[in-house]
């Protein structure tokens, strides 16, 4: 039986998750989706539009879709549909989990990890994750749940761009960027979204595609030209450019807009500005890894640093076969395939994306290259 697609919703009050899930739940889509309204035992504000005045847990939709609103844990409920669901007591193809506006996601993605029940029922699709261009900036400077949900998401939609500049959007596509280069970014209107926007994403399979922001690929190979020469040989017109870009933005936000990401680089303090602790790096490498050793270092860094890594992906090339191998994980838990095979013609390189709260880039880059056949 296939496995039931999940998404995973997540966002800052009044971003706009709300609206988003009224027409997912209301509108006559043909799918039917369940939707758990995850509460961890916190004052439910959105009760009105999900009509919860009955005790039950799970609601029936006139469009099909069911509703079912949780305060113990995840897992129990997710057990509870699918236990349902195979007794054909209620009927959906997917769902979709929404957490509260402070809920940190980790957790909820690590449940479909660790359960097996839960692993073999289910399959994560991809957390988005709203993010309120007006307000934003002011939580993403004051609180980390914020900056955390930025660094899980494999989508991230941008509601109420209208009210801001063209230069504010610009200028927090790129705080976001530097936060998380792996998931696109798109604006859109209040609960406008295409719903084929929405399902079916697949970012959070092992699939042998690493989508990392190409901008951000030039800045780091920029940056990091003594880690990476092959890279940033190809890119140097593209570097230049940039630099004239970032100058453009400069009477906004009062630095060259290429150095979000690279403070510790630098010695100006005005650099500064948003140093985010939610940070990302791309490793790149053009020999194969030792397997063994590859797989000391990653179980060695994620017994360290798991709480602090968010998101971390790679398509990589590994000594002994001609297949990528694709790995990626969550905090501590880690999972790793074999993906398609190397075309003939195809060079191999391996490519890395860490997302996480202040990892040691040198330690990881220094461990990755004595991994290195």
């Amino acid at each position: 039986m296939a496995l039931i697609p999940v998404t995973i919703l997540t966002g800052f009050l009044g971003s706009g998750k709300t609206t988003l899930l009224k027409r997912v739940l209301h509108e006559s889509h043909g799918m039917k989706i369940a939707v758990i309204e995850n509460e961890f035992g916190e004052e439910n504000i959105d009760t009105d539009i999900l009509k919860t005045e009955s005790k039950e847990q799970i609601l029936q939709m006139s469009n099909g879709c069911i509703c079912c609103t949780i305060r113990e844990d995840l897992r129990e409920a997710l057990q509870l549909l699918a236990a349902k669901r195979r007794k054909g007591l209620v009927d959906f193809d997917r769902i979709v989990i929404e957490t509260t506006g402070l809920a940190d996601p980790g957790p909820v993605a690590q449940t479909f990890f660790m359960d097996d029940e839960i692993a073999e029922t289910y399959l994560i699709d991809s957390i988005i994750t709203l993010v309120d261009a007006k307000h934003s900036n002011q939580q993403l400077d004051d609180r980390q749940e914020a900056r955390r949900q930025v660094g899980f998401a494999d989508q991230m939609f941008l509601s109420k761009t209208d009210l801001v500049t063209e230069a504010e959007k610009e200028a927090l596509i790129h705080r976001l960027k530097h936060m998380n280069p792996r998931a696109p970014i798109r604006a859109v209107h209040f609960g406008d979204v295409p719903l084929s926007e929405v399902f079916d994403l697949r970012g959070f399979n092992l699939n042998a595609k690493l989508d990392i922001d190409p901008d951000f690929l030039k800045e780091e190979g920029h940056e990091h030209d003594h880690h990476d020469h092959s890279a940033c040989d190809h890119d140097h017109g593209q570097c230049e450019h940039d630099h004239d870009h970032g100058h453009q933005h400069d009477e906004h936000c009062g630095h060259d807009h290429h150095d979000h990401e690279h403070g510790e680089h630098c010695n100006h303090p005005h650099h500064h500005h948003h140093d985010d602790d939610v940070k990302s790096f791309v490793y790149r490498a053009d020999r194969a890894f030792d397997p063994a050793k590859l797989e000391d270092f990653l179980g060695a860094i994620v017994n360290i640093y798991g709480p602090k890594m968010l998101r971390y992906k790679g398509v990589l090339d590994m000594k002994g076969t001609s297949r990528k191998v694709i790995f990626q994980g969550v905090h501590q838990l880690m999972g790793s395939d074999l993906g398609p095979e190397w075309e003939a013609d195809e060079k191999r390189v391996s490519k890395m994306v860490f997302i996480g709260i202040d990892l040691p880039q040198d330690i990881l880059r220094q461990g990755l290259d004595q991994c290195l056949v």
